[in-house]
């Protein structure tokens, strides 16, 4: 009987991480809206007493931030996510795309192809 009592309370703390990890994600990109973590949405793992979050096919070969709490595993996801190969590629082809869709001087300016990372200015 007691091994069942352990399965519901193993299910009840999972539950309460998840929850807190739903709320605290939130927060976070409410606060970073144009950040990697709030564009991208990576997964969270909760290990001992660390918070992973990582993007890609695993934590191996992904981008992948640790810290004690929500927050810092996606600040730390965010600032590794700029050493990704792959973002210095994005960033080149928005900078391209932004200089080829330029209009002539007497239309207004156009934001073009940065506008989802407004993090980095």
């Amino acid at each position: 009987m007691k091994k069942k009592d352990d399965d519901i309370s193993r299910r009840r703390r999972v539950t309460d991480y998840s929850v807190a990890a739903i709320e605290q994600t939130e927060s976070y990109c409410r606060a970073h809206p144009g950040s990697p973590s709030a564009v991208r949405r990576p997964q969270l793992i909760f290990r001992g007493e660390l918070w992973i979050a990582v993007l890609g096919p695993s934590i191996e070969e992904g981008i992948v931030g640790i810290g004690p709490t929500v927050a810092a595993a996606l600040g730390a996801f965010d600032a590794q996510y700029t050493y990704w190969p792959g973002f210095q590629q994005l960033i080149r082809r928005a900078r391209l795309a932004r200089r080829s869709c330029r209009s002539p001087k007497s239309a207004p300016k156009s934001r073009g192809g940065l506008s989802g990372f407004a993090w980095l200015s």
